[in-house]
């Protein structure tokens, strides 16, 4: 489910940043044309796009500190309390090797 989660959140800021990536091309594209209007519109368009890259860089920050801060602590349990886990590992192999002989 975690991985779910993850996959989730990385397509939605891929997408973020594809839409991102189109409001600059539109930019570009209507930065020639004249008109009092058209100025306007681009004015308003890009404090939008720049509050929007804004906006994919906090996330993107944020992102990075919660799985850093995940590995860190993650990384400290493993140090802390091996044996728990050196048995967990033993009795899944443990396990793991029963169902296997079985099949044969």
């Amino acid at each position: 489910m975690s991985s779910n989660v993850q996959s989730a959140k990385q397509q939605l800021l891929d997408d973020f940043g594809k839409v991102v990536s189109d409001a600059e091309g539109l930019l570009r594209a209507i930065g020639s044309a004249p008109g009092e209007k058209t100025a306007e519109m681009r004015a308003s368009v890009e404090t939008s796009l720049n509050s929007a890259k804004a906006r994919l860089r906090h996330i993107q920050g944020t992102a990075v500190e919660k799985t850093t801060a995940a590995a860190r602590a993650a990384d400290t349990y493993v140090h802390d309390n091996p044996w728990p886990l050196i048995g967990a590992a033993a009795l899944f192999g443990f396990v793991l090797g029963l169902v296997v002989r079985d099949r044969d």
